[in-house]
């Protein structure tokens, strides 16, 4: 199973160009979601620039840090095979911003961000059902 995951109000709180605190439960549950055999491709608006800003850099080696191994970064590689889209494939999208998506506001979060005791065991399910 392919995971487009958010990276700004999804697994940290909302803090661009800095690195918000973790959400509640997202590394807990992203590693469970891998250990189910998902493959997580970081899908977020961070970029890299020339001038040396690594905004999307940094946000694939926090995850790599916290013991999560991406698949791919804005890019699903095993899409090139068979289209030219520029859109990253994923079953699921996991983003803060995604209608209907169960949000939370944890105290000195800018912003609520996804509530991962709904999500979490959720994708879960997905995770173990789609083998």
């Amino acid at each position: 199973m392919f995971i487009g995951l958010d990276f700004d109000g999804t697994v940290v709180d909302h803090r661009y160009p800095d690195i918000g605190e973790p959400a509640p439960g997202a590394i807990k549950w992203l590693r469970r979601l891998q250990q189910s055999g998902a493959r997580i491709v970081l899908f977020t608006m961070r970029s890299d620039s020339p001038d040396g800003g690594n905004l999307l850099k940094d946000a694939a080696e926090y995850l790599e840090n916290k013991g999560i191994r991406l698949y791919g970064v804005n890019k699903n590689p095993d899409q090139e095979e068979w289209t030219s889209s520029p859109k990253v494939y994923a079953n699921v999208y996991i983003d803060d911003s995604a209608f209907g998506c169960p949000l939370i506001q944890p105290k000195g979060f800018s912003r609520p961000c996804v509530d991962w005791k709904i999500v979490g065991p959720q994708v879960e399910h997905m995770c173990l059902n789609i083998r």
